[in-house]
This record gives C-alpha cells, sequence and structure tokens, in this order.
C-alpha cells in the first residue's frame, strides 16, 4: 500500500473534488469549492478535479484544477470506484477528498476506511444519517426536528396522478427525482410526462410532493459529528435558472432559519457540508422541502461573506476544533450574480481525456513514489 512520508498542514496538501461540471442551468458545486480554495489564505497544494464527463468543464480550467481525472460512474459501485482512486493516487497524490454530488455519496462512505488507510482525508456522513435526510423521509425527519415540511410520497404507478385530487393532493404539484430534478406540473397529463422523464433519467422511486407558495432561503454549514452547526451562510435567491436553481442570490440574517438549520444539525448529528432548502410562506411559516448533503453550487458566496466553509471543512480534517476556525460574521447584503463564460480546450486536450481518463500527467511536485 503507498502511503505519506509525512501529513503537511492542510494548507499543503492535494486537495481532490468532484462535481466539477458547469451546467449553466444546473451547475456542480465542485468548481466553486474550488474557487473557494484557491482563494484559502495560505494554501500551497495542488487541486485536482474528479469527473464523471470528458466535456465537464472543471477539467479545463487553467485556473482552477492542476490536473483531472475521470470517475467511474456512481452506479458501477464502491469496488470500481476504489479501483479507479488506486490508479489516480499511483500518479498523482491526494491528501483529502471532497466530494460534492448527491449520487456519489454512498459509494465513498462504503470506501472511507479504505481510503483513510490510503492516507486520505474525508469528512462524510454515516449511510444512516444520509439516508435520513433523503427527500422521501423528510416529513419524518421534521417532526423530529420540529420544522415543517410538505407531504411527500414515493410513486410506482403513474395513474396516482388520475385521481389524486381524491385524496387531498390537488395540482399544482411538484415531481421530484430521487437524487437530482424537480418538475412544478399543473395537470395529469403533464404530470405522467414528467414521471417518465423522471423514471427514464433516474429511476424509480418518483417522489410527488405538495406544492408549496413562497419566498425560497437557504442555509449551508458544517456538521463536525456532534450535532453543532458550524459557519452558517444563510442566502435568499433572486434569480432562478429553469431548473429552480440561483442565478443570483444574496446573503441574508434570518434568525428563524438560522433555528431550523441548529434544529436540524442537532438532530441529525450530522458529520460534513450541508444545504438546507426552505420556503417560507405567506404567513411566515417555514417550510423545509429539501436537505443536500454537501456544498451547495452558491457556495463561493461564502467566501465573499467572510466563511470560507471548504477551507474550514480541510481545517476540520487536519484536527482544528470548531472554536478554532477562523469564521467572520456573515455580512448581510452581499450578493452574488451568476454567469457563463467559454474556456478554450484543444481537441488533443478533450481526445488525451477520452483516452486516457486524465488531462496532462501532474508535475513531479504531485507525484506519489511507490
Amino acid at each position: 500500500m503507498i502511503r505519506h512520508a509525512e501529513q503537511p498542514h492542510w494548507t499543503g496538501w492535494n486537495i481532490a473534488v468532484t462535481g466539477i461540471n458547469a451546467k449553466p442551468e444546473n451547475p456542480g458545486p465542485g468548481c466553486a469549492v474550488v474557487r473557494c480554495l484557491r482563494q484559502a489564505t495560505g494554501f500551497r497544494g495542488r487541486i485536482i478535479g474528479l469527473a464523471y464527463e470528458t466535456l465537464d468543464a472543471g477539467l479545463y480550467l487553467r485556473d482552477g484544477c492542476d490536473s483531472g481525472h475521470l470517475l467511474p460512474y456512481p452506479a458501477t459501485g464502491a469496488a470500481a470506484l476504489l479501483e479507479r482512486l488506486d490508479e489516480i493516487v499511483g500518479h498523482d497524490r491526494i491528501d483529502a477528498l471532497l466530494p460534492c454530488l448527491d449520487a456519489e455519496l454512498p459509494n465513498f462512505i462504503a470506501i472511507e476506511g479504505e481510503l483513510k488507510r490510503r492516507g486520505i482525508h474525508l469528512m462524510l456522513p454515516q449511510r444512516a444519517q444520509l439516508r435520513r435526510r433523503d427527500k422521501d423521509r423528510l416529513p419524518a425527519l421534521g417532526a423530529a426536528a420540529g420544522v415543517a415540511t410538505p407531504d411527500v410520497q414515493c410513486l410506482g404507478d403513474e395513474r396516482f396522478f388520475d385521481h389524486c385530487g381524491a385524496d387531498g393532493w390537488h395540482y399544482p404539484l411538484l415531481v421530484k427525482g430521487a437524487f437530482y430534478d424537480a418538475y412544478i406540473v399543473h395537470s395529469a397529463p403533464e404530470a405522467r410526462q414528467r414521471y417518465r422523464q423522471m423514471v427514464a433519467t433516474w429511476g424509480y422511486p418518483v417522489l410527488v410532493q405538495k406544492f408549496v407558495h413562497g419566498e425560497e432561503v437557504n442555509l449551508t454549514a458544517l456538521g463536525d459529528g456532534s450535532g453543532a452547526m458550524i459557519g452558517e451562510v444563510m442566502m435568499k435567491k433572486q434569480a432562478l435558472t429553469d431548473k429552480g436553481k440561483a442565478w443570483a442570490g444574496v446573503a441574508i440574517d434570518d434568525p428563524d432559519l438560522f433555528d431550523a438549520g441548529r434544529r436540524l444539525f442537532d438532530t441529525l448529528k450530522w458529520r460534513g457540508p450541508l444545504e438546507i432548502e426552505m420556503l417560507r410562506e405567506p404567513s411566515g411559516t417555514l417550510q423545509l422541502i429539501e436537505i443536500n448533503p454537501r456544498f451547495p453550487a452558491w457556495i463561493y458566496l461564502g467566501y465573499g461573506v467572510g466563511r470560507n466553509l471548504p477551507a474550514a471543512l480541510l481545517a476540520l480534517m487536519d484536527g482544528a476544533r470548531p472554536g478554532q476556525l477562523q469564521l467572520a460574521p456573515p455580512r448581510p447584503g452581499t450578493g452574488f450574480i451568476r454567469h457563463a463564460q467559454e474556456t478554450i480546450v484543444t481537441l488533443d486536450e478533450i481526445a488525451s481525456v477520452a483516452v486516457s481518463g486524465s488531462t496532462a500527467r501532474p508535475h513531479a511536485l504531485g507525484s506519489r513514489a511507490a
């Protein structure tokens, strides 16, 4: 087994980051996490991008990742992931790994012990914690934490939409995939169409959720497994993509959202990054609509308000206590506007990734000796 000769302070680590796609309507969090790490005070390590698609933009952003590698799709399982990571660390040292996508987390949790034996730091929730915040279990979690949630059902038959009104499920409704995507539907034909689309894309189950009218507010923070909520950053969406993702947002100070987040972190005893999505109804009631078990795509706003949460997470991995983290009071009123831009890539670069599964071989500083 290949091990490190010594463990430097985290600012000298080589850090691998997944989720480095940058689709304008629904970007992964990885590129924003990389930007946060590049801004971290004293950081002198390397950043290794881990992608699932040859055209994931993070592989080619020259001011982002120093090198990049393709991973097998999560559906191939934990053993295939571990085998591929062993190939990667044979050439490109990894000291810490930050998974940034929901669907890959079960595999990383399954091999966490093996990766730690290889000298790779992670900070992941337990499998039971991950399952407890699944979309179909939100009502039970909300009840335990004292947080309101809309009703949710798992569906295995699209005929539900033909008679749902008689059972108290009136349009509009929200049709959601188990991992990603959500669509507002206003009729049975539209609902059946979205249901089939979800099955074709993500498989079963498909979820239906009662629609809540209100203003969306989000909170992201870190958990250390004790129930504490560390470094919270709160945001209100101001402009949305077609998929309901934040195209623009502003940092807020919301005592009710803070309290709901604190109770959810305490109930879950969460370990690692977390995003909580809620809707405030016209009456003022907050409804929990989703919990994402990773950094949000808007995490760079945290850096903008003085709370670099990816850097803080690495400090926790390196043994820092929450009270030792350098997190400034957040600055409400600080906003962000997302934009799309082109990056210039040669066909040779794309072909190299497609054939070898990696970008150009990393320089000697990042190599690992057997």
